[in-house]
Order: structure tokens, then sequence, then C-alpha cells
């Protein structure tokens, strides 16, 4: 009994030292949105926001120099991250919608095909996912400026192409995900369905769907998530177009501001307010059973977060 509770003991501490290394970092960049520039560079600006010092003279901001919080102000008014967020933001969100949408035709046409077919689609999905992804860049590139030349309705090197070739990465990704889920859930409501007189689209909309739904959310999620934070594709396949990566990696060159730690703090608390509001609304989604009756899972149940 005491082993049991020491081994119970030692993952909790492991647990928790996982966590904190984690998310401290996250903490420190929080923290650090609120940093002062150095005090020998606000002693020779002159002017009236030190937030406006440029980031050359801005000094050493990785010590704490004081509290101040006109970096979010700066950020927010700055005319070179916000336009870069937006498009990340863009091109994240039609690229989750269009690899969750292809990955999950690819899982149901795939599950259900017969093994000597199924084999070299297996095949490409996971070479796909395990050629490195500096090598797609570059073949990206190259084909989408050799079909800009032969086809001219093409698109030309910009957020069309950023997007294209992210969905080759995450639509593997999600057809994973999805796949998996269908997969292990059987097809015994399925055929059940089809005894009790429904069509095949009855069937996919009022039963494989809903129990697939969790692993669509995933696949959705994970796909964005990919999608906003790549460098390499976009870098390769962006044209003019400048995403957030981007703009942060050439940032580190000429010297990081807190404004970048504000706007990361923007976002982490918009996400977190999200998750949260969500959860409500999904745990009050759940229907109240009457005396008699089972109750009825919500879409909190379906989505797996309760």
């Amino acid at each position: 009994m005491r082993r049991r509770i020491g081994a119970k003991q030692g993952f909790t501490a492991w647990a928790l030292l996982v966590f904190a290394f984690l998310y401290l970092p996250i903490l420190v960049m929080a923290i650090f949105a609120f940093n002062k520039p150095s005090a020998t560079s606000v002693a020779a600006f002159h002017g009236a926001n030190i937030c406006n010092i440029p980031p050359t003279q801005i000094g050493n901001i990785t010590v704490w120099n004081g509290f101040t919080s006109c970096w979010f102000s700066a950020g927010l008014h700055d005319p070179t991250y916000i336009p870069a967020i937006v498009t990340s933001l863009q091109i994240a969100a039609v690229a989750a919608i269009i690899s969750t949408a292809l990955g999950l035709c690819a899982a149901l046409a795939l599950a259900r095909m017969r093994p000597r077919f199924r084999a070299p689609f297996d095949a490409l999905v996971y070479l796909t996912l395990v050629v490195p992804e500096i090598v797609i860049a570059v073949a990206s590139l190259i084909f989408f400026v050799q079909a800009r030349n032969y086809f001219h309705a093409f698109p030309a090197l910009g957020k069309s192409t950023i997007l294209l070739g992210q969905v080759v990465f995450n639509a593997s990704v999600a057809m994973l995900i999805i796949r998996a889920r269908f997969v292990g859930m059987g097809d015994t409501l399925e055929e059940a369905a089809y005894d009790l007189g429904s069509g095949p689209m009855a069937t996919f909309r009022q039963v494989t769907l809903p129990r697939l739904m969790p692993a669509i959310v995933a696949a959705a999620l994970l796909s964005f998530t990919f999608s906003f934070d790549d460098y390499i594709v976009p870098a390769f396949t962006n044209g003019t177009t400048n995403t957030w990566p981007i703009v942060l990696f050439s940032a580190v060159r000429f010297g990081l501001t807190p404004a970048v730690n504000a706007l990361a703090t923007i976002m982490l608390t918009i996400t977190v307010l999200a998750v949260i509001v969500t959860a409500i609304v999904l745990r009050r989604s759940r229907v109240r059973a009457t005396p008699g009756q089972e109750p009825v899972p919500g879409l909190d149940i379906g989505l797996g977060l309760r």
C-alpha cells in the first residue's frame, strides 16, 4: 500500500514538473510583456512614449526593468505585426476547414477500401508526414512556379499557394486522426440504422458524424495550429505575402521588443477565454432527463469535454 502511494506521489510530482516545463515559458512571456526598456535607453530617449524606442536601441529586455503597459498599444498599432497576424489567421482558418473536409472524406473511403487498393494511398499519406518539410517546401515552390508558367490561370505565389502547400500536410494529419476514430468505433450502430430503414445520408448525418465529432474537432484544431505556426512552407511559397511567423523571424535580425510578447499575451488570453466560454455553452447544451428517462448527452460529451 505504501509503495502504491509513493508511486502515485512520484507520478504526480513528475506531471507537475512536465506542466511547469511546458507553461512556465508562457508565464514568463506574459510577465515580460509589461517590461520597460533598459534604464540606459530610457535616459537617452527624448520622446514622450518609451515604447517608441527603436528595437536596436531598446537595450536588454531579458531582465526586469520595471512595469509598463504601453507595449500593448504599441503592438496593436504596429503596421507590420497586425496585418501579418490577420493573414495567418485567415490562411489557417481556411486550411483547417479544407484539410478537415478532405481528411474526413479520405478517412471514410480508406477505412472501407480493400487492402490492396488502400496500401498505395496509405503510403502516400505516410510519405507526406515522413518527408522533411523543407523538401515539401522546395517541391511546392518549383511546382507552383512551373504551373504558373504553363497555366496562367494558376494563382501566383501568395496566400493561395501558402494555403495549397499547407493543406497537403494538414489533410494527411486530419485523415489519420479521423480514420483512427472511425475504425475504432465499429459499424454496429450504422448497421442498426440501416436495418431500421435509414438511408446512407441519414445514417451518416445522424449516427456516424456525431460519433466522429471529437476527432473532427481535434483534426480541425491541429490543422489550424500547424498552419498558423508554420514557417518553412510559407517562407518558400509566400511571394510578397507575410505571415506572422515570417514577420517574427525577420524581426529577430533587427531586435525584438516586448510588443511581440504583448500580442502573444492577447492571443493567449483570447484563446483561453474562448475555451472557457465554449466549455460553458457546451455543458449547458446537455438535455436534462425527466424522471424515468436516461439523460441525453450534449455536445460537451460529444466533443470530449466531459
